[in-house]
């Protein structure tokens, strides 16, 4: 009912899943990942103790292919109608399909990687992932290198019965908002006819509000520039004798507060406040 892929960064400091399937709010179920451990999908009539327990096994340095064999031997239910993938901090991913899933069902693990899916269109849903990734350059951040792998095995014709959820999570240290968390992304596409499309486009709003800014790309709050910005900020309610502090405080209620940096500005922020982001006073 559900294809995904659970990886690791090549930078091994992050660890993610993305999942897609004709089943509401996938997100909820599948996916687990703890920064620095691994992470986790469990499918196809899950065992959603599999996600605790395979983290678990991970954090003692218990190998992803043996916690997946310690997961499919510890569980009472319904095994062979079960389906998982695991990746740890190092060392290859793991995967298991049971032989009752509903065809076309399996799956495929490599360095840092696990790709499975069941009631799918065909073994090329797998295959193009699985390409998909392989072809990721390591620099892009996990989160969108794993969605461009999930598109893939969409456009390849994902599950077989149609589409309607989608989800994707992402963990490494302090990479959560400010700094506070290790949940660098979590998103959720619960119920929409283009699920994996629409994870696309929060994916892209959700690096405008909780990414901190490219340090090379920031520009100078100084002459031209500047008069721009305070005249902009005027407009939209915000204006006073301190710049930062002003250009500050409308990001604050424009939800950007994190891309803010004393004495410049992020261009991302500089064209929302170009195109009227705000409420004009």
């Amino acid at each position: 009912m559900t294809f995904s892929i659970v990886a690791r960064s090549a930078d091994g400091q992050a660890h993610g899943v993305a999942v897609a399937s004709k089943f509401l709010g996938v997100g909820a179920a599948v996916p687990a990942a703890l920064a620095a451990v691994g992470a986790v999908a469990t499918q196809s009539y899950a065992n959603l103790a599999y996600r605790p327990q395979s983290l678990a096994l991970l954090g003692t340095g218990v190998a992803a292919t043996e916690t997946v064999r310690a997961l499919i031997a510890g569980d009472a239910g319904p095994v062979e109608q079960r389906q998982v993938g695991v990746v740890g901090p190092d060392g290859p991913g793991a995967t298991f399909t049971g032989r009752e899933c509903h065809d076309w069902a399996g799956g495929v693990a490599g360095d840092g990687y696990a790709i499975q899916g069941n009631m799918l269109a065909g073994p090329q849903v797998v295959g193009d992932i699985q390409a998909a990734w392989l072809a990721g350059a390591a620099e892009i951040p996990l989160g969108y290198r794993l969605l461009e792998a999930l598109r893939a095995g969409d456009l390849a014709g994902g599950d077989r019965r149609g589409r309607q959820s989608a989800a994707l999570l992402v963990v490494a240290r302090g990479r959560g908002y400010g700094g506070t968390s290790d949940v660098w992304v979590d998103l959720r596409v619960d119920d929409h006819p283009d699920p994996v499309a629409e994870l696309g486009r929060l994916l892209e709003m959700h690096s405008l509000y909780f990414e901190f800014p490219e340090p090379a790309t920031l520009l100078p709050l100084t002459g031209e520039l500047a008069d721009e910005v305070a005249s902009r900020l005027t407009h939209a309610g915000h204006s006073g004798p301190d710049l930062d502090e002003s250009l500050a405080s409308w990001a604050g209620i424009e939800n950007l507060e994190m891309r803010i940096v004393p004495g410049k500005i992020d261009p991302l922020v500089l064209d929302h406040l170009r195109s009227g982001g705000g409420t004009t006073r």
